[in-house]
């Protein structure tokens, strides 16, 4: 269906969505016609237009700014992880000692960086957890 607008700019406006929200809403004609002109901005709502403005009033927090006030992670090293890291790092110091190495501890427990010449290696300790039992899950 073609609409002449007020302007006199013709608008073609597809009869299935006409029909649609003439069922849908159980609107006249008219009724449907101007819904979809407002719809797709050919005219103006002043109701909807208040409720547009009410809505960029209301702002919605959604507590972005609490999350930087979360308590810190705190991490449980095992013993048997401590002790498999120090061992290491008395081999390594002898290691570096004996060839000429840089060593460094990048995190405590956890990763070396090793420079043995120009190349550079990384040795990080992992513990996995144990597998969980499937009447756990």
């Amino acid at each position: 269906m073609r609409h002449i607008l007020e302007n006199g700019k013709t608008v073609t406006i597809p009869d299935k969505e006409l029909e649609k929200l003439q069922k849908a809403l159980d609107l006249s004609l008219e009724e449907s016609i101007d819904l979809w002109l407002e719809d797709h901005e050919y005219q103006e709502n002043e109701e909807q237009n208040e409720l547009d403005e009410k809505a960029k009033k209301c702002k919605i927090d959604h507590n972005i700014s609490k999350q930087g006030n979360k308590k810190p992670k705190t991490v449980h090293v095992s013993d048997e992880k401590k002790t498999l890291f120090k061992e290491i790092s008395n081999f390594l110091d002898d290691f570096c000692e004996n060839y000429g190495a840089e060593m460094a501890i990048l995190k405590e427990n956890k990763l070396f960086s090793l420079k043995i010449g120009e190349k550079t290696f990384k040795i990080d300790i992992i513990e996995q957890r144990p597998p969980k039992k499937a009447e756990d899950i």
